[in-house]
């Protein structure tokens, strides 16, 4: 892949979970963004432990050379009042443009049960009837429309036990809402967790992803989840998820394909894993080598 093209980030969830606070309790934003620039990382996406205050939180990240690349909006926008959605998501992208990141990354949360410890992430996903398909694809398009006018891109990031989880339903959210709108934040992870071919998926939608996570998986603790009914946290807590090069996903076929799309942007690895079981930094230092040998960048 052409370096000029591609910035590689890392997410804080590695170092400290933000839904499940436990995990990677003592880990500080100091040690997460130096480990992050120890690493080789150009930037990274928002943890709740960073600072709120953009002028301590750019400080921060000059001392390390790092950027912010993103941040997830949980939208609300099938069981909250929009204009309250909006508000919100006015500020989000203030905070994300002040930071100078051109991405933020929604993901509709409502009736989601990726928080749920007592739900299956394999059987207990709320599937939307027609009505509520065109009120979200309407209420993306807004948000869309809104993020535009401030010169940044929305990206759907699809999600395990939320409304908009597997393949089909990717496809039928960028079918019903404006290209020039709505993009696709692609995560590999959670396309291979639910069972998709994650390389059609991203060869079907690659016009229309503007950000990329690497995420891979582990299919025997993926395994585990489905036989012990367990919910998407507990799966976390389990190991189903870690860094490009240690689970099955084969990332040279992903980077060929946006290499062959001339893809331009973030590629962030993202792998929720608990820090006392595995080391943040090792972990990173151990994804940073997979994508320089395998990507070249």
């Amino acid at each position: 892949m052409r370096k000029q093209d591609i910035k590689l980030g890392i997410a804080p969830i590695a170092w400290t979970n933000d839904d499940m606070p436990d995990l990677g309790e003592k880990n500080t934003f100091e040690q997460c963004v130096s480990e992050m620039a120890l690493a080789g990382y150009d930037g990274c996406e928002v943890g709740n432990k960073f600072p709120k205050d953009t002028a301590v939180l750019k400080r921060a990240l000059a001392l390390r050379n790092l950027r912010i690349a993103n941040q997830w909006f949980s939208s609300f926008i099938l069981t909250k009042p929009m204009a309250g959605v909006e508000k919100d998501f006015i500020a989000q992208c203030k905070f994300l443009k002040e930071m100078g990141a051109d991405v933020i990354g929604a993901s509709e949360q409502s009736y989601s049960i990726q928080g749920n410890l007592n739900a299956p992430v394999f059987g207990d996903k709320y599937v939307m009837n027609g009505e509520e398909w065109e009120k979200l694809a309407s209420g993306l398009n807004r948000l869309g429309e809104i993020a535009r006018d401030m010169g940044i891109k929305l990206t759907y990031h699809h999600h395990m036990g939320t409304v908009v989880q597997t393949a089909e339903e990717t496809d039928r959210l960028l079918d019903m809402t404006d290209p020039r709108l709505v993009f696709l934040l692609y995560d590999t992870g959670h396309f291979a967790y639910c069972g998709e071919d994650y390389l059609q998926v991203l060869k079907r939608h690659i016009g229309r992803v503007k950000h990329v996570h690497l995420k891979d998986i582990r299919p025997e603790a993926t395994e585990r989840v489905k036989r012990e009914n367990m919910s998407f946290l507990q799966g976390v807590r389990v190991g189903t998820f870690t860094v490009p090069g240690d689970g099955c996903i084969d990332f040279t076929r992903v980077f060929d394909i946006l290499d062959r799309a001339n893809y331009k942007g973030w590629m962030i690895v993202e792998a929720e894993q608990d820090p006392a079981l595995a080391d943040p930094l090792e972990y990173a230092l151990k994804a940073r080598k997979y994508i320089a040998e395998k990507a070249g960048i």
